[in-house]
């Protein structure tokens, strides 16, 4: 399968390789490591968008194995730094939807305007397509009518249903004539977009709130995942974005989009770490196929290689 090939993910992260990891790893080519090798390393992670608590922990920590180990030599810290990337990236352990898990799965999809959230859509689409899976969109994002007309093109250019009201409507009626549609036209994922104005809103909370109900009082056990969409160039503003909307409707893991676009590809650390989060996808360019898996091991390697 396409979303399985390593490159898409190695390619993505080229910005972010070749500006703060990439001095970052040029501080492992050799010589003592020194306070002045700390303090640069630090500097680092912070400007790569790590954040401040993440970066603090991370090399808190190294410092810890470094003394324990007795590594006197930069060089030796390689190793033991992409370990702990790695491991800063493994969370709940909580993995997607796998096909046939469900005789219908219902995803719902939520971040803010401008955050990618519709061609992300259309990346997961593609990805249950790649599956062998049946799907139907659901244009619960209302209150912009051209959420609705965007979703709609992507919906004709892969082939795949879309149930729309006018601009307006209940998003939750939407949900609800989506997953009936599903159950009579024999699709095994529902892929709803939800409304996607200010996080700060209190009335966006309470409707996102309201379609999350709607889809497990029609079909128990729905949601069977909420992918909270987030702008990897958006930085650490994007971690208070998740924190609200995962406080609203119990987000189970995230879509990077637009790693490819950022240098700061150090926010996946941030995410995961304060908010518990997994990273399940990234978006690696424009199109529909453009999308990967993640990979902890992967992406350490590429930001490092």
């Amino acid at each position: 399968m396409i979303l399985k090939r390593s490159n898409k993910l190695h390619s993505s992260l080229t910005r972010t390789r070749q500006s703060f990891f990439g001095r970052i790893a040029g501080l492992f080519t050799g010589g003592d490591i020194t306070e002045e090798t700390w303090e640069e390393l630090e500097a680092l992670l912070i400007q790569a968008d790590v954040g401040l608590a993440t970066t603090i922990s991370l090399v808190d920590a190294l410092r810890e194995r470094v003394a324990h180990e007795r590594i006197h030599r930069a060089d030796g810290l390689s190793s033991a730094l992409k370990e702990m990337l790695v491991s800063a990236l493994r969370t709940n352990g909580h993995r997607y939807v796998e096909k046939g898990e469900h005789p219908l799965s219902v995803v719902l999809v939520v971040g803010v305007n401008g955050s990618g959230k519709t061609t992300s859509i259309a990346k997961l689409a593609r990805y249950h397509q790649q599956r062998g899976e049946k799907v139907i969109l659901a244009a619960a994002d209302t209150f912009r009518a051209a959420a609705i007309e965007q979703l709609a093109v992507w919906a004709e250019r892969m082939g795949v249903d879309l149930i729309a009201h006018q601009p307006g409507a209940d998003p939750s009626a939407v949900l609800f004539d989506a997953i009936n549609a599903a159950h009579s036209r024999q699709v095994t994922v529902v892929i709803a977009d939800t409304a996607g104005r200010l996080h700060t809103k209190h009335n966006l909370m309470q409707e996102l709130r309201k379609i999350y109900r709607v889809a497990a009082k029609q079909l128990p056990g729905a949601p069977h995942e909420t992918i909270l969409v987030l702008d990897a160039t958006t930085g650490q503003n994007g971690l208070a974005q998740a924190r609200t909307f995962h406080e609203a409707v119990n987000v189970t893991g995230l879509f990077l989009a637009k790693l490819d676009g950022t240098a700061k590809g150090g926010i996946a650390f941030a995410v995961t770490q304060e908010l518990g989060l997994p990273i399940l996808f990234v978006g690696t360019g424009e199109q529909a196929d453009d999308i990967a898996e993640f990979d902890a091991e992967k992406f350490v390697e590429g930001l490092l290689a």
